[in-house]
């Protein structure tokens, strides 16, 4: 007599597989959220590009032959616990720079590279994200309707048709008819139809303010990162919220209102006066968003170069924009390869962080690298205690 037994995890292997690819996948995303936030490719595009991301290569667990008979390791004396390291042999590929040795003669460890849609990457991205001290505006909310099935009726039309009840309804009758439960010979009486009812979701209304400095001093660099942390943000606010409404505000000594397209692609020119932004945002407050209708943000990204008489006059409207809005984000863009915090009397945030009257619904961050755009975005829209 012989006895038979199937694995039938080996016909799940491929899947399992295919899951820890996909984890590996995210893995390697999430630990390289900083460069591909400011990936050129991305920001450039129109959103609808793959990324590539590099992935180190997994290799399936399995005896290997020493082809080249070295002294073998991981033999104990018995007296070892658990943990314990027995020895260690020297890493392949290793040069003076990581190990101890000359350079290494064989390879190191293999990489690919993975393609990922934008749409999986932002996802990642926004997945801790919000809009802070978001607060109820009921007066202007907007309705969101969903349709949610809720209850099974004897009518209906066939695209409604609920199989599984039918079935159960069939098997029940011909049970109490022929004392069998079986399924067939299928009457009007045992069909069954879903029906539904539409839900009204109200979601506060948001308006966020994106003020952009496009001075001659913004060179391709700065100008390069205040667009990289705009395009994230604008993609995530259309992502995660249905009722945000979008203004965009460029300004040197002058500022106006544009369209995003002519937001995203304006040249820089003349001088800096920062004021004549915020004084325009809050006349766009006063004429569209009412304070007690909306929850207002407005975010500013320059590179702290003001004219010099024009700073009261810039601080005395910033601490009307946070009084009157949840919250107000200022960016201040260094030079490339800034490692420090240039302390002088034309850097804004500095002034903003010393001279600010009400500093609980202020945030500024410094951006001197293309990698500071990623943590930009999570101090802006992070998690915050309510003040």
């Amino acid at each position: 007599m012989s006895i038979q037994r199937n694995d039938w995890s080996l016909q799940r292997k491929g899947i399992i597989d295919q899951e820890r690819h996909k984890e590996r996948v995210k893995d390697a995303i999430r630990k390289n959220l900083g460069s591909i936030v400011s990936n050129e490719a991305i920001i450039l595009s129109d959103g609808k590009r793959t990324v590539k991301v590099p992935i180190r290569s997994l290799d399936e667990y399995k005896f290997r032959f020493d082809h080249h008979k070295r002294k073998h390791v991981g033999q104990g004396d018995g007296k070892t616990k658990v943990g314990d390291v027995i020895a260690r042999e020297n890493q392949p590929g290793q040069g003076p720079g990581k190990g101890n040795g000359p350079a290494g003669q064989e390879g190191g460890a293999e990489y690919y590279e993975a393609e990922v849609n934008i749409d999986e990457i932002a996802a990642l991205i926004f997945e801790d994200l919000h809009l802070p001290f978001l607060e109820e505006k009921a007066k202007q909310a907007v309705p969101d309707k969903t349709t949610r099935f809720n209850e099974i009726r004897r009518t209906g039309v066939m695209a409604n048709l609920a199989k599984r009840r039918m079935i159960l309804e069939n098997i029940r009758r011909n049970a109490r008819e022929s004392r069998r439960a079986r399924f067939g010979a299928v009457k009007k009486e045992d069909l069954r139809f879903r029906t539904w009812e539409e839900d009204q979701r109200f979601e506060s209304n948001a308006a966020v303010i994106a003020m952009m400095d496009v001075s001659g001093s913004m060179g391709e660099f700065k100008k390069y990162i205040a667009r990289s942390f705009y395009f994230w943000m604008v993609r995530f606010l259309r992502t995660k919220y249905d009722n945000v409404e979008i203004v965009f505000i460029s300004h040197h000594t002058e500022a106006r209102e544009v369209t995003e397209e002519q937001f995203f692609t304006q040249g820089e020119s003349g001088g800096t006066v920062v004021s004549s932004a915020y004084q325009l945002a809050l006349n766009l407050i006063k004429e569209r968003f009412n304070p007690p209708d909306w929850n207002i943000y407005p975010f500013h990204f320059s590179d702290g170069d003001n004219y010099y008489s024009d700073n009261e006059e810039a601080m005395r409207l910033a601490d009307e924009l946070i009084t009157t809005c949840n919250l107000f984000g200022y960016g201040e863009i260094g030079e490339e390869g800034t490692s420090s915090y240039r302390r002088s009397s034309g850097a804004l945030l500095s002034i903003f962080k010393d001279r600010l009257k009400r500093k609980d619904r202020f945030v500024g961050v410094r951006i001197d690298d293309k990698e500071d755009v990623y943590p930009a975005l999570r101090q802006f829209f992070g998690k915050k205690e309510e003040m």
